[in-house]
């Protein structure tokens, strides 16, 4: 059973997104919040699966919050943490971004399908990331008005092997696994391998984190692209 906190400052928005998603047979909806700080303690008092959070509320907006939940030492098992997924009726900007950076799992807009929040959930709370086409669209919009990489951190790509920096382009891109496989014909597991390692060595929380890596460390460039189809920065 996936154990959620639903946090939005308006009512109505907030019971319906409980009823819809307490209407899954494998999902609990555990307490509701109307502020981030709301969304902190219930976060810390029941341990959930994952708080469903929206990006602005009153006291304590969904960054500042999405930060204390995902903070090393928040909650009572460190081997099983308190996921994040950000609702937002707005597409990217950088409160958005910001609660990426922040800790959060996953991005979904409030115009999506029931039937799509629905697989976001279990995806989040089952460890893996969440990013709608829609929103990896605003990313490469949002890095493409302020393309300069940050400098500091762009020697951790010098850890990469060049198959890895490949594989990170194409996350970047918002391909799964399998079509990272089949674009560069390898087995799956080898793409597998290849996204761990590379999570790994730039101390990546997450695939979410390594789009916005892509794009911040200049390995990304939007509107230039390689000969395979893949954007890349310019020579």
């Amino acid at each position: 059973m996936i154990r959620i906190v639903v946090a939005d400052d308006q009512p109505l928005i907030r019971s319906g997104l409980a009823m819809l998603l307490d209407s899954a047979d494998d999902i609990e909806i555990v307490a509701e919040a109307g502020d981030g700080a709301e969304a902190v303690a219930r976060a810390a008092e029941l341990q959930p699966d994952l708080v469903l959070m929206d990006v602005r509320m009153p006291v304590m907006d969904g960054v500042e919050a999405t930060r204390r939940i995902t903070a090393d030492g928040f909650g009572a098992d460190p081997d099983a943490p308190v996921k994040v997924l950000v609702l937002t009726t707005y597409h990217v900007d950088d409160t958005v971004v910001a609660a990426l950076r922040a800790g959060a799992s996953g991005f979904m807009l409030k115009d999506a399908a029931p039937a799509e929040l629905l697989a976001a959930v279990r995806a989040v709370a089952a460890g893996e990331a969440w990013l709608q086409p829609a929103v990896a669209r605003g990313l490469l919009a949002e890095f493409a008005a302020r393309p300069e990489p940050r400098a500091p951190e762009r020697a951790l790509l010098d850890r990469l092997t060049p198959r890895e920096q490949e594989v990170l382009v194409l996350i970047a891109e918002g391909l799964t696994n399998g079509e990272i496989a089949a674009r560069l014909v390898v087995g799956e597991v080898t793409v597998k391998t290849h996204v761990g390692r590379l999570l790994m060595k730039l101390e990546l929380r997450d695939r979410v984190h390594a789009v916005i890596a892509a794009y911040e460390y200049g390995l990304v460039v939007p509107g230039v692209r390689a000969a395979n189809g893949v954007d890349r920065p310019p020579p």
